[in-house]
């Protein structure tokens, strides 16, 4: 492109209404509407923004208000450092009516570059910098022939999230420029409560007082006290030192919602929601590496068939709960996820079973020898995705591989139990907790834990978080036999008490068999193992028998001891936004019986 281009007018402006705009989601619409909201903040958030992912890229255009509502989704952003001539740098209080993080203080100038060609422009980063004139006059007065595009340097990028509550979230991918310049400012009292002017040494002042009333926003937080150096403060004024800082990196900050005093984290829907895209992209990369089609295909039939991805999740919520965030506990989730589905893909061959997520299991769609291949193959893909990731440090490889390998060894310990106990007579209590234990628990045990260790936490509070994790499991798996003889059908997607007329000795089984002799466990062993031949009545009759024997209480007491001594666990961490979320989850699958 050449020379640095002067403002003109074809540039976004807000006085001659030429400005881009995207439709508002139904649901932060009607946020807009609300008489609490400043009218013309709600007019502001149609603008129309660039989402991106994670490497900056855009995807296309998105309205401010669905960008920062809910999970909110990850876009482009723009952070000004303005010095005078003093090496001072300019600092606002963000206006007590903006609709996310009011009277927050903030770096010179904060916002978006919209969805225009100007502002989409990627060379020597002239979007960012015309965005930044555009909002410099629209919220500081700043005249922009004092603030010429060639005197701005662009520095680095830093991604981060920072939810204020419920509601309102920051997703960004914050593009840093310096400036220095001699201006003149008349604060738009919509946009900016208050100016501040501060040298190096009462910038550090506040960002380490504790009895002040001025709140920082987490986004400048992490500008000032993470990424921005000495040397930043040397380059002011030196167009060369400035050029020599540029590094072309996207700093990872992670969720830092932690640092805003008084934030409300989100339930669990919306925090799954939060990073759930990041870690399907991560898995669908791995698995479609294969140089082979049909092996592609075979390993990514399961994802395509959807779930929950709850496995993959836990390590970033455990995280943020408990340490610092990055992109590494999201490609931890993504290789135990990929893990979890390879089991899957092996327990259906197994099984026999020929219908998972609503679809043709894996070795139905294909064939036996395929869908084995498969599960072998995602096996080694989640190792690969693992010791590849650049977020994890390498020293910490060795003993992630070893806590992922004891897990895989342990749900195999768990499989092959469950695979002799069908030719079993009778399973005692201690062997069947065993067995769910490896199946199912030790998953959820370390994704916790890594989860936990990833993020910095103590050696305390990660064997805290694997308790945790662990308790979480066996309540799960305990609920979910539970659930299958008190849901009804269509709830299920299966026939109500189908394990009881399989003849799988779930806990409720093992507890009524060892109840004395009588017709009420008559009429459960005339059903229990009859298979296909069990008529819906023979059925309902054996369930009820469980309630008679006090089976089903026996069980169900069994799972909520477990989900007491989850929340025991979480009682011992402190408390903060992301708690919420761990909570919901340990109360999951108690929810869905009360």
């Amino acid at each position: 492109m050449g020379a640095e281009r002067q403002v003109g007018a074809h540039m976004s402006n807000y006085a001659s209404g030429d400005v881009p705009e995207a439709a508002i989601d139904e649901q932060a619409a009607g946020l807009m509407t609300s008489s609490t909201v400043d009218e013309t903040q709600a007019n502001m958030m149609s603008e129309a923004v660039l989402q991106v992912d994670e490497n900056d890229i855009v995807v296309g255009p998105i309205s401010k208000a669905d960008s920062h509502y809910g999970a909110g989704s990850l876009h482009r952003a723009f952070s000004i450092l303005l010095f005078d001539k003093d090496n001072r740098l300019l600092l606002q209080q963000r206006a007590h009516d903006k609709i996310t993080f009011p009277s927050v203080w903030a770096n010179s100038c904060c916002s978006h570059p919209l969805a225009s060609a100007e502002e989409m422009d990627e060379e020597n980063a002239m979007g960012v910098k015309m965005a930044a004139v555009r909002k410099l006059e629209q919220e500081l007065g700043i005249d922009p022939n004092s603030v010429p595009l060639e005197n701005f340097h662009f520095i680095t990028k830093m991604k981060y999230t920072a939810r204020m509550n419920a509601e309102w979230i920051e997703r960004e991918i914050d593009h840093i420029l310096m400036i220095q310049a001699d201006v003149e400012v008349h604060p738009n009292p919509n946009e900016v409560a208050e100016i501040r002017w501060v040298d190096e040494k009462e910038l550090e002042q506040m960002l380490v007082a504790v009895d002040t009333d001025d709140i920082i926003a987490p986004w400048f937080r992490c500008i000032a006290a993470r990424v921005m150096t000495e040397d930043w403060w040397n380059a002011i004024g030196d167009a060369d030192a400035c050029a020599s800082l540029r590094d072309d990196l996207i700093h990872d900050m992670g969720d830092v919602t932690h640092m805003l005093p008084g934030a409300i984290g989100a339930d669990l829907a919306t925090s799954l929601k939060e990073v759930r895209p990041f870690i399907e992209r991560r898995i669908v990369e791995s698995l479609q590496a294969s140089r082979h089609d049909r092996l592609a295909a075979a390993m990514l039939h399961l994802i395509e068939g959807g779930g929950k991805r709850m496995r993959a999740t836990l390590p970033w919520l455990v995280g943020r709960a408990v340490g610092d965030t990055h992109s590494g506990l999201l490609d931890i989730g993504a290789a135990i996820e990929t893990i979890h589905n390879f089991t899957l893909v092996h327990d259906d061959i197994m099984d026999d079973d020929e219908i998972r997520r609503g679809r043709n299991a894996v070795h139905v769609e294909y064939d036996v020898p395929t869908a084995i291949n498969a599960g072998d193959a995602m096996l080694a893909i989640a190792f690969e995705r693992l010791v590849m990731s650049a977020n994890i440090e390498l020293r910490d490889i060795p003993s992630l591989v070893n806590r992922i390998a004891w897990m895989v060894r342990r749900v195999s310990e768990g499989q092959q139990l469950d695979i002799e106990f069908e030719t079993r007579d009778r399973v005692i209590e201690n062997e069947y907790l065993e067995m769910i234990e490896g199946k199912t628990a030790v998953m959820f045990q370390i994704c916790a834990e890594l989860g936990a260790q990833v993020a910095g936490a103590d050696q305390d509070v990660i064997d805290c978080m694997s308790e945790w994790g662990l308790s979480v499991g066996l309540c799960f798996q305990l609920m979910d036999d539970l659930i299958d003889v008190l849901s009804d059908s269509k709830t299920l997607g299966k026939p109500t008490g189908s394990d009881v007329a399989q003849g799988k000795q779930t806990l409720m089984v093992i507890h009524a068999l060892n109840q004395p002799e009588s017709e009420v466990k008559n009429n459960l062993l005339n059903v229990l193992g009859m298979g296909e031949e069990a008529s819906a009545e023979m059925i309902q009759q054996g369930v009820e028998s469980l309630n008679q024997l006090g089976s089903i209480e026996y069980a169900r007491e069994k799972a909520n001891q477990y989900h007491k001594k989850a929340h025991a666990c979480l009682d011992r961490i402190p408390d903060g936004p992301a708690m919420l979320a761990l909570r919901e989850l340990t109360d999951l699958q108690l929810k869905r019986l009360s």
